[in-house]
């Protein structure tokens, strides 16, 4: 399966860097180089951009926000250095950080670089060379709850990851947030998304817990080791914080496509490919793994579908804006209401999967 480990390609054209000032960078920074680095970049993702840097038989890993991007606390690149700074004691799964820089003469933004961890990532299609079985996905879709639980579980004070978030009042703050962030970047009146926001302002749980979380928790965060095919890290740390982990199982779950899902959603996961769990047995595991009641699942689910879509309507607004010309982001919208469509149905009917 090793053929199948994620691997770079060429910088895309507007997003090079320059290698010749974050080499010297680096070497100030006791960063284990030789004089020549080369630079690829990750092709996957549609947030902060990922790059290779390969140096003789050194690899990193760097990570800056994507151009023409305004969204602070989304793209705040010493946060996340922060977070992976934090939870290295206590957790085991990440790469390990290495250098942060909030100097924006270097690459034009702040940047860190962190350990590669090789390994295979399913984004929206199976790798090449890689076979995997129902079997497979079933036992992939189980570990990946059980490790949500883990994020879950981790102590809060000692370690001191209290400190990278507010728990109190995090459900009402995030609704409101996101809604304002999809009205700020809307370019499309979508019937769907208005019909979840307003229906969110109406419903919030009257009750709330608090965990660390990861925000952004789906397949393609995750390497998987290339023979056993288990986890061995977790990547994309940017909106990791401490509040209620339910709205962090509601963001897994609107990432969780099923079959009969729209296409436009299936185009960016393999949770529909048989053998994965279904929505409705994630948050079934997820409940008996934690011994509780997932009360209002109906409203973590229409919440993760409206972050989804606003998630996918921000890039899309910079991409008609023409901040990048990456032809990906072009059909992000086609996403934003897809998402829209199924927080819609989910209120409709009452349920958080089967609605086609």
């Amino acid at each position: 399966m090793s053929k199948a480990i994620d691997s770079a390609i060429d910088v895309r054209k507007g997003e090079e860097l320059d290698s010749v000032k974050l080499s010297a960078y680096l070497k100030t920074h006791d960063v284990a180089i030789q004089d020549e680095i080369v630079v690829k970049q990750f092709p996957g993702g549609f947030s902060n951009l990922t790059y290779l840097l390969s140096s003789g038989d050194k690899e990193y890993v760097l990570r800056k926000p994507p151009f023409g991007a305004n969204i602070k606390s989304a793209h705040d690149m010493g946060r996340e250095y922060r977070v992976l700074s934090s939870l290295e004691p206590i957790y085991s799964k990440i790469p390990t950080p290495i250098v942060y820089c909030e100097d924006e003469t270097i690459l034009g933004s702040p940047f860190y670089v962190m350990e590669r961890v090789r390994g295979i990532i399913l984004r929206n299609k199976i790798p090449k060379g890689l076979e995997l079985t129902p079997d497979h996905f079933k036992r992939l879709s189980i570990q990946t709850i059980e490790n949500l639980v883990d994020l879950h579980s981790l102590e809060l004070e000692e370690s001191k990851l209290i400190s990278l978030g507010k728990p109190a009042g995090y459900v009402a703050r995030q609704v409101e947030g996101w809604i304002k962030r999809y009205f700020k970047a809307e370019t499309d009146e979508i019937n769907a998304m208005n019909t979840a926001a307003a229906w969110m302002q109406s419903n919030m749980p009257s009750k709330e817990s608090s965990a660390f979380i990861h925000n952004d928790y789906k397949y393609d965060n995750l390497v998987l080791d290339a023979d056993s095919l288990t986890i061995k890290a977790v990547l994309d740390w940017e909106m990791s914080t401490v509040g209620d982990p339910l709205m962090d199982l509601g963001t897994t779950l609107a990432y969780w496509v099923e079959a009969n899902d729209h296409p436009a959603l299936q185009s960016y996961n393999l949770t529909w490919v048989e053998g994965n769990l279904t929505r409705q047995e994630v948050v079934e595991k997820y409940a008996d793994l934690r011994s509780i009641h997932v009360d209002d699942v109906l409203f973590y689910y229409v919440f993760g579908c409206f972050k989804l879509g606003v998630i996918a309507q921000q890039i899309y607004a910079r991409y008609k804006q023409g901040y990048t010309k990456d032809e990906r982001f072009a059909l992000l919208i086609h996403l934003v209401k897809a998402c829209g469509k199924n927080a819609e149905n989910a209120i409709k009917y009452n349920r958080i999967n089967n609605f086609y």
